[in-house]
């Protein structure tokens, strides 16, 4: 019996840490770090992405617990975050501070052992601003969600230097196309939530309500998304079917956002974050297809 109980509390345990590390966003950020890399190098090695996995499930996975750590008491009001590992007692915050300086040491030592150093420091850097800095000032206003969309649109950077150990004009674009995809993709977010993030004293809207004003701020974010598409084609990266595949995903997003703007519902909401889901996996996978 005794035994029962320990493996019954040892896979509670488990399962509490991998909640911990929010696979559905961190997946998501893993695929965008892999594309850079992909995108920079002329042949793959297989070993080489999955060590950049590894490292970019740990780091992500390092910062998405700081966020937890410190949102731990505003996750318990929200019906959507009550459920974490924290809010719920099933991990002590020192567990999962450790849990987090492990895989954010692993995170470190892969990036730097593998990789090269601007990697790493790109990786670190991401955390700091993300725990750090965007998760408390989700309490103090709009600012955050601006802030959060730098670490945010890091991956693909990251992953660009990471196989070629250098800045310059493709890792910023990328970069780009990830920063002005995270406004409409959070706001819309932000937009469905609205209710429980005012009750927690969260700010994650461009307005103070679900009007036609904050939608309209939204549109215009979500416009810079159709010139910017267009970028890695104009510096040679890729091909012009890649550029014109992301003009008619911009074009198809930018007409949700028009959507928002006439009928201000959260079904409108919910299909534009459906439709910004979509648009970025499509868009990078077809630049690697168009990659010259």
């Amino acid at each position: 019996m005794e035994k029962v109980v320990a493996v019954t509390l040892t896979s509670v345990k488990a399962k509490a840490y991998i909640e911990l590390l929010k696979l559905k966003l961190t997946l998501a950020v893993v695929f965008s770090g892999v594309f850079g890399y992909c995108l920079a190098v002329d042949q793959i090695s297989w070993l080489k992405i999955a060590i950049l996995v590894i490292a970019s499930i740990s780091i992500t996975g390092a910062a998405n617990i700081i966020n937890q750590i410190i949102e731990k008491d505003s996750d318990k009001v929200m019906k959507r975050t009550a459920t974490r590992p924290l809010p719920t007692g099933r991990l002590t915050v020192r567990e999962a501070a450790t849990f987090a300086f492990v895989l954010f040491s692993a995170a470190c030592y892969l990036y730097v052992q593998f990789f090269n150093i601007r990697a790493a420091a790109l990786a670190v850097l991401s955390l700091l601003l993300y725990g750090f800095v965007y998760t408390p000032l989700k309490r103090k206003g709009q600012i955050a969600v601006f802030v959060g969309a730098l670490p945010g649109a890091f991956p693909p950077m990251i992953g660009w230097v990471a196989a070629t150990n250098h800045f310059g004009w493709v890792p910023g674009i990328l970069f780009a196309v990830q920063f002005f995809w995270q406004f409409p993709h959070f706001w819309s977010i932000g937009w469905l939530a609205f209710d429980e993030y005012k009750k927690a004293g969260i700010q994650m809207m461009p307005g103070d309500g679900k009007t036609t004003e904050t939608a309209f701020k939204i549109m215009i974010y979500t416009l810079f998304l159709i010139p910017v598409g267009w970028l890695p084609y104009l510096l040679g990266v890729t091909g012009i079917t890649s550029a014109l595949v992301a003009m008619l995903g911009g074009i198809l997003f930018l007409a949700q956002t028009f959507h928002l703007m006439r009928t201000c519902t959260d079904r409108a909401a919910l299909q534009m974050m459906f439709g910004s889901l979509l648009y970025l996996p499509v868009v990078q996978i077809v630049y690697l297809l168009d990659k010259v």
